[in-house]
């Protein structure tokens, strides 16, 4: 598929009123919508510090002096670019396409991830992107010029998916490479151990990045509509089994059920966003529901800090 048919005319106008602010301190490159670490003389006032010699005398608060007689510095919350990186399982379970679903969770992992990459380089931040399934595939680094975004739209369409799931280990081995604090996206089914794929995650978040994962899936997953004698066949593994479908679903489902709260409570545990989709929701939308959710979070932040 030519990398232009990723995004259609409806998408990037979607994309086009949507805006994405890091909620933690990020460290880029230049200037941006996103707070740094770092403090110089930009437009929002963070503190005061007590002078010491070496300081430039413009920065000393001289009305503080007149109440105090004493000099501080004002210091200002500097504002940078984000530095992303996206992370695309493309595990063998991933390929799946039921009878309801235009796209398999894979291509619309791929398409998703097309949108948040145009809003990124859209507003001037950095993204770079990792393809794996047992290991590591293919790595674009982090990167914020325009023309990166056709590089990396051309690995999202060379991508497919392929062997068994290893996300785990493609986090630990990848993660040591992003210095600087930015943001994880993970497009992935989550179709691993829990406890690895959370341990592999909160080393992230340790070092001091923001974590977002998109849990991808197909609608045939969720209600396991099946209800004649099926043949499954594994994605990932050789191996097939013909099945009574009644005799499996109410314990498939429980399952299922079981795994989605596990998974939800030890991410929220660690403070990483959880966003379930399904593959026949808009990506777009999903992209959008996202971040509107994300800024009410954000303001109730806003408003508990003022009271």
């Amino acid at each position: 598929m030519p990398s232009g048919r990723l995004i259609d005319a409806h998408d990037r106008e979607a994309i086009a009123q949507l805006q994405f602010f890091a909620q933690n301190v990020v460290e880029g490159i230049s200037a941006g919508l996103h707070r740094s670490p770092l403090q110089g003389a930009s437009v929002e006032f963070k503190e005061h510090r007590q002078y010491v010699r070496g300081d430039e005398i413009r920065s000393i608060d001289w009305k503080l002096f007149g109440k105090t007689d004493r000099l501080f510095i004002r210091q200002y919350e500097d504002e940078t670019n984000l530095r992303a990186m996206l992370l695309l399982d493309q595990s063998g379970s991933m390929g799946y396409r039921g009878s309801r679903s235009p796209l398999s969770k894979h291509a619309f992992a791929v398409r998703l991830a097309a949108c948040f990459a145009t809003l990124l380089i859209s507003q001037q931040d950095a993204v770079g992107l990792t393809t794996s399934d047992e290991r590591v595939r293919e790595t674009l680094p982090v990167r914020g010029q325009p023309q990166h975004l056709r590089n990396l739209f051309h690995y999202l369409v060379q991508s497919q998916p392929g062997r068994e799931t290893g996300l785990a280990q493609t986090l630990r081995q990848v993660a040591p490479r992003q210095k600087q604090r930015g943001l994880w996206v993970l497009l992935s089914d989550c179709f691993e151990q829990i406890e690895s794929l959370v341990a592999a995650l909160r080393s992230l978040r340790h070092a001091g990045h923001e974590v977002v994962v998109f849990q991808i899936w197909d609608p045939d997953e969720l209600d396991f509509p099946f209800r004649q004698k099926t043949e499954f066949r594994s994605l990932e593994a050789t191996g097939q089994h013909l099945v009574e479908p009644r005799v499996l679903r109410d314990s498939y489902l429980q399952r299922v059920r079981e795994f989605r709260e596990q998974l939800d409570l030890a991410l929220a545990a660690e403070r990483i966003n959880l966003i379930a989709c399904t593959t026949t929701q808009p990506y777009s939308e999903v992209l959008a529901q996202f971040l509107a959710r994300r800024r009410n979070v954000r303001r109730d932040n806003a408003a508990g800090a003022r009271r």
